[in-house]
């Protein structure tokens, strides 16, 4: 492996890139290692999981509308924010089995995961079937420059990213939007997506993300976003929309946050190869992202958090068992395997700070493989 063009020379492990040579291995190695019970779905097991997070939901729901309002004001002040950040934590949590269920990861029927998943990610104002085929896309393209579907990295020409918001409170303004509102404008806009031809938005069947076979589940998508909308809407004027905002909207918007970051941080890394057509082929480019610990939200993320890697390599094994999977493959990826234990926000914000855009190494411009700069 030649120069990996990480941000400082003197790198801890964590820092070390990986190898962007062609694997020893190929994707029948991996699946051969992984014990034949981790690719079993069990409905049962399926649906305790979603089940348990609907009702830690509706708790939390129920405590806070009956009874944060009875607290004394100064603790209406702390008890509504620690409601927020709870309720969005668990609202992720459903919203990745909700992305489980795009996989036909929840049972052995497709049909019956898509109106699980239809109903799961609509609750969340998600569109399922759109999210669904620009996610499918996502993996079969994972860290192509060109033809990836989201978090396409930057280049140095793109001076907004390398010049005017590279500085600490670019960073910090950018961080902000990015938290806020990166959710909605991608399925809005295709805000940090690839650049099509045409408008392309996950709300219009006839966008360029889009095949002809899958234009008509969009609509289904739309009217699924539609009647949740005007659900919301009927309880705003059955309360208020200051009620609705502090129960659903806030705990939303956090789910938006985590979102964001746990995304990010599975694609940005110092020590993570890029490529374009020239180098890219599909198993680098499933092995260029990396698990982190998220603490005690591995178990309400479902571990998509701390065993990403094998989720991109085999994306039909059930949460219940990535890390087991996990755990059977990492002897064959060796120094391919990517685990970075740096605390989150730490790692959040290096990231933001030093993976601003991607360059190719000196010397190596016709590689097509490229490293994150700052």
């Amino acid at each position: 492996m030649g120069a990996v063009g990480l941000i400082n020379e003197a790198t801890t492990d964590v820092m070390k890139g990986v190898p962007d040579e062609k694997t020893p291995f190929g994707i029948s190695d991996l699946r051969k290692a992984v014990p034949p019970h981790c690719f079993k779905r069990s409905i049962a097991t399926s649906s305790y999981y979603l089940l348990r997070d609907i009702a830690i939901c509706f708790a939390l729901y129920y405590l806070a509308s009956n009874y944060i309002h009875l607290l004394p004001q100064p603790l209406k002040y702390i008890a509504w924010p620690i409601y927020w950040f709870w309720q969005g934590s668990f609202f992720q949590g459903i919203w990745t089995i909700g992305h489980d269920l795009g996989h036909n990861c929840f049972s052995k029927y497709e049909w019956l995961d898509d109106a699980i998943g239809l109903v799961v990610h609509s609750l969340l104002l998600t569109p399922y079937f759109s999210f669904k085929y620009s996610h499918q896309s996502h993996h079969a393209h994972n860290n192509s420059i060109e033809y990836d579907e989201v978090w396409i990295p930057k280049r140095k020409a793109d001076t907004l990213y390398s010049k005017v918001l590279n500085n600490p409170v670019g960073h910090m303004v950018f961080t902000m939007v990015k938290l806020l509102l990166s959710f909605p404008m991608y399925f809005m806009f295709n805000a940090h997506g690839r650049k099509y031809n045409g408008f392309a938005s996950h709300f219009y069947p006839w966008s360029p993300i889009f095949n002809n076979s899958e234009r008509k589940q969009i609509w289904v998508s739309d009217a699924g976003i539609l009647v949740v909308v005007y659900a919301l809407y009927k309880v705003a004027t059955a309360t208020s929309a200051t009620w609705l905002f502090c129960i659903y909207g806030v705990p939303w918007l956090v789910m938006n946050g985590h979102f964001v970051v746990f995304t990010t941080l599975h694609h940005s890394h110092p020590s993570l190869p890029q490529f374009d057509s020239r180098g890219w082929d599909w198993i680098r480019g499933a092995l260029s992202t990396v698990d982190r610990d998220y603490g005690i939200f591995n178990t309400i993320f479902h571990d998509v958090t701390c065993a990403h890697v094998v989720h991109h390599l085999i994306a039909n094994i059930p949460h219940y068992h990535i890390v087991e999977a996990t755990k059977a493959i990492k002897p064959i990826l060796g120094d391919y395997y990517k685990y970075d234990d740096t605390p989150i926000l730490k790692a959040f914000w290096r990231e933001t700070k030093e993976c601003i855009f991607v360059e190719p190494d000196e010397g190596a411009e016709n590689s097509g493989v490229y490293w994150f700069r700052r």
